[in-house]
């Protein structure tokens, strides 16, 4: 396919030319060109291992490059370290953040900012970070620390990052996954914005209704290399759908849903559940909800809700201000978490890398963290790498989860690459309950649809699921019955067909009350 070059008369702002780059027995990149126009936004797609992440960090001095070259506006640079990039003007948002959660905010972003040090002005970052913040409606508190963020929060304080550093080339990567629908729309409006400043932004993103309503542009990369490059308005949604998996087929279609006895065993049950936040708010207040043998119950809600507090109370994580816990009938409130998950829990956690895996450790060795005792006993004195081997292999091939090779350090993996090895660990187990944190984050479209016919297998198999997630196309599809938490507290409770999208986007944000709610008397109770 022919590329195109960058739209409107602009001249090409960002070109990357010939980009290889390798790994041992893997090469990520391969001979990459790409033009970017000033003011331009520009999306990049791909499958998870297509090489969309390693391409970005060697445009961030991440990584640098076995061949090829970068320019700027007509300038060649030479990025080894993310602080070249930083000066040149390019900033990036990781899928993975990068903030030292100990800082505070101010000081996370002071460390970004080109000459900082003792001789930075505390009120300068203040200011900027109120210019910005109310600019573009991403406000965060300045003295907050970063390990009482929400993962939103976190997000939000990247993004501002990127502003506050002067950088004029931003990438961001997914950066909807933790916003409602009404709040991409308004994201949408901030780039634009941005894009008018001559601000040029490459968007990373698996969604493909996202790119035709923001991108001016689209690349396409699989197997480390660019398939194409299409203007949005040539572009059609079976296009691209056909570029990202080449010869393969996407399963279409509903998924197979097994009849769900209303009333059933309830295998998990809150009862007025109160959680404080890690800055002693009220993170859940007086929840109550029931998730029977069988069922799905997805839990919408604006990142910072109380999603967190939900699932950490229920793993035992987070003690409970007040209200029960109970797991098929036993009160588990003040159990630790490894008696909680030796009850036949597993969990997907919200944050893959800080919370799911070591990343030091080979993918063998994750894949078996929950099952230490079984093949590494005596304190991993004796371990069965042999046994290990044959399971996981095993498990392969009942899920049908491409993983990659056994040896590779997970922390060299992409974030999706990381989704998929803590989805099949949780599967594998056969789980009671699973407690599943947006489990299909980071994924691209095949592997969603994958990872969502897993959980739907999962479900028609007798297994109770609380799926905690923003995107509200997938909890529209997948759940039983659905839970809307607008701070800390249920404000809505309902079965998918009796409303739409944008009603519980309004709920999510609070900026619809219950009272307003339409809904069947039957759905209007959190464990009917």
């Amino acid at each position: 396919m022919a590329v195109e070059a960058p739209s409107d008369g602009d001249h090409v702002y960002l070109r990357l030319e010939g980009i290889t780059k390798s790994f041992p027995g893997v090469v990520a990149n391969c001979g990459i060109n790409l033009d970017v126009g000033r003011g331009e936004i520009h999306a990049v797609l791909g499958e998870n291992g297509a090489g969309k992440s390693t391409l970005m960090k060697v445009l961030y001095g991440f990584w640098q490059p076995d061949a090829g070259t970068i320019s700027v506006d007509g300038k060649r640079l030479d990025l080894r370290s993310p602080s070249d990039a930083i000066r040149a003007g390019i900033g990036m948002v990781f899928q993975s953040f990068m903030l030292i959660p100990a800082f505070s905010v101010a000081e996370n972003i002071a460390l970004t900012l080109p000459g900082s040090g003792v001789l930075l002005s505390v009120s300068a970052i203040r200011a900027r970070l109120r210019e910005f913040g109310s600019r573009y409606g991403l406000s965060v508190e300045a003295d907050a620390k970063v390990w009482q963020l929400s993962v939103g929060e976190q997000q939000r304080v990247e993004i501002v990052k990127l502003l506050v550093s002067g950088a004029r080339v931003l990438i961001l990567d997914e950066p909807t996954s933790v916003l409602a629908p009404h709040e991409v729309t308004k994201l949408f409006e901030i780039l634009q914005t941005l894009r008018r400043d001559g601000y040029t932004i490459l968007f990373v993103t698996h969604k493909l209704n996202e790119v035709m309503a923001i991108a001016d542009r689209i690349t396409v990369l699989r197997k480390g290399g660019v398939v194409g490059t299409l203007p949005r308005a040539g572009a059609t949604l079976p296009d691209l759908v056909d570029m990202l998996l080449g010869e393969r087929e996407l399963r279409a279609g509903s998924f197979e849903r097994r009849d769900h006895e209303p009333g059933g065993r309830a295998v998990l049950e809150l009862h007025d559940l109160s959680v404080r936040s890690d800055r002693g708010r009220t993170g859940l207040a007086r929840v109550s909800l029931r998730v029977c043998a069988g069922e799905i119950v997805g839990v919408a809600g604006v990142t910072g809700n109380g999603q967190t507090e939900l699932g950490e109370a229920i793993l035992g994580l987070r003690r409970p201000a007040g209200g029960r816990v109970v797991l098929d009938g036993v009160d588990v409130t003040r159990r630790s978490t490894a008696a909680i998950l030796a009850q036949g829990v597993a969990c997907i956690p919200e944050d893959p890398l800080r919370m799911g895996v070591a990343p030091g450790l080979t993918i063998a060795e994750n894949m078996v963290l929950d099952e230490r005792a079984r093949y590494m006993p005596f304190g991993g004195l004796l371990t069965d790498w042999r046994a290990i081997r044959r399971e996981i292999e095993l498990r392969v091939e009942n899920f049908g989860i491409a993983i990659p090779r056994l040896s590779v350090p997970v922390g060299t993996l992409s974030g999706g690459n990381v989704q998929r090895l803590l989805l099949l660990r949780a599967l594998a187990r056969k789980p009671r309950l699973l407690v599943a944190f947006y489990p299909t984050r980071g994924l691209d479209i095949a592997a969603t649809r994958m990872a969502q016919e897993l959980l739907m297998v999962s479900r028609n198999g007798g297994a109770a699921t609380l799926l905690i997630s923003e995107d509200l196309d997938e909890l529209f599809a997948l759940s039983d019955r659905l839970v809307v938490l607008s701070r800390g507290a249920v404000a809505g409770s309902f079965r998918p067909g009796e409303v739409e999208t944008v009603d519980v986007g309004l709920l999510m944000t609070g900026a619809a009350k219950r009272h307003e709610w339409q809904a069947s008397p039957a759905s209007s109770i959190p464990g009917s």
